[in-house]
């Protein structure tokens, strides 16, 4: 099985490098930094850099990056340890930013709570333990007796994710909900290449890779960390030891869940809530679990950014050149697609 940390990094580590090169020049000749689609010689090309577009393109790459890390790294720690797909991590980040909405709207708690600060941080803090309380149930209730069925799990997630999606239908309709309150870090700015950013975008970032650190030092540096990373390599002998394994799978899979509610959460200020979410994030941490290398933790993390990154350079050349925003969606597949050809074990995975 695919370790959590796996081997044969320097390879990983070159294609990743090759990747953001490519990215990053892909982004020079779309965004007009470097204009090189024109036709009037490099000369001329020096005379249209414009770090604004490239400052846009990168700081919207990182932070949907940091959102799709949010989901994908429940799916990745999982899948290593219990060999569970769990199709439902979308909809547990839809079930958070829905949560994160109400709390901060509800005239009620406007009136208890007039701190929009506050607000959002209850509203964060009752996704992650709506989150953790939904993914508990469907790993005790549904998915333990399933351990040894994998068809039967993926059976049950999917069915699961919809279950979650037609509850949220009955509890907020289907009407997209926009964020129309600013509070705290979302009245801040700054400016970069002469653009104009929110604070509370570098605040997401910041959060995203505090939890890439978080996690990490958990998975290195913890007993329950070594008790995971070894349950990854040999369940079996983990509990021969006299250790409960399957209180360690509930364990995961439940902080798994919970961080994708917190993404939808710290998402809804600028995505806001919506059907959508579900699937659309579901759809990039995904391809961003399977091109890091399945059940690999790094990977994952650096294959989120990659995914988020490459879904900004492409939003931006679908609209800017093609007319076709369809390009936004295919991307994380089309990137996916593109590395297996050369890596068929993912960017981090064992061979």
């Amino acid at each position: 099985m695919t370790g959590i940390f796996a081997s044969d990094k320097r390879g990983s580590l070159i294609a990743v490098g090759a990747i953001l090169i490519g990215l990053l020049l892909f982004s020079l000749l779309t965004t007009g930094d470097l204009n090189l689609l024109g036709t009037e010689g490099f000369g001329a090309y020096l005379g249209t850099i414009n770090g604004g577009d490239f400052s846009i393109t990168l700081l919207s790459g990182l932070l949907r990056g940091m959102l799709l890390f949010l989901v994908a790294a429940g799916l990745s720690i999982v899948f290593g340890l219990m060999d569970v797909l769990n199709f439902a991590q979308g909809g547990y980040f839809m079930i958070g930013a829905y949560i994160a909405y109400e709390v901060h709207h509800a005239p009620a708690i406007i009136a208890a709570v007039p701190d929009g600060n506050l607000r959002f941080l209850l509203g964060a803090m009752l996704a992650v333990a709506v989150g953790a309380a939904l993914g508990a149930a469907l790993e005790r209730g549904l998915l333990r007796p399933l351990y040894a069925r994998p068809l039967f799990q993926l059976v049950i997630t999917f069915g699961v994710s919809i279950l979650l999606l037609e509850a949220t239908k009955l509890l907020w309709g289907v009407s997209p909900r926009s964020w129309s309150t600013v509070f705290g870090l979302n009245e801040g700015a700054f400016q970069l290449f002469g653009q104009q950013f929110s604070v509370y975008r570098l605040f997401v970032i910041a959060v995203g890779f505090g939890l890439i650190v978080a996690v990490a030092l958990l998975l290195q540096r913890t007993r329950i960390g070594i008790i995971i990373r070894a349950g990854v390599q040999d369940s079996q002998m983990v509990e021969a030891l006299g250790i409960n394994v399957r209180a360690v799978f509930t364990a995961v899979f439940t902080l798994g869940c919970a961080v994708a509610a917190l993404g939808g959460a710290v998402a809804a200020p600028f995505l806001g809530a919506s059907l959508g979410l579900s699937t659309e994030f579901l759809l990039g941490a995904v391809a961003a679990v399977v091109l890091g290398g399945l059940g690999s933790y790094e990977g994952t993390a650096v294959a989120s950014l990659l995914v988020g990154i490459t879904q900004a350079v492409i939003a931006k050349f679908g609209v800017q050149y093609l007319n076709q925003p369809v390009w936004e969606s295919l991307s994380p597949m089309i990137l996916l697609a593109l590395v297996l050809l050369l890596r068929p074990s993912g960017l981090f995975g064992k061979e």
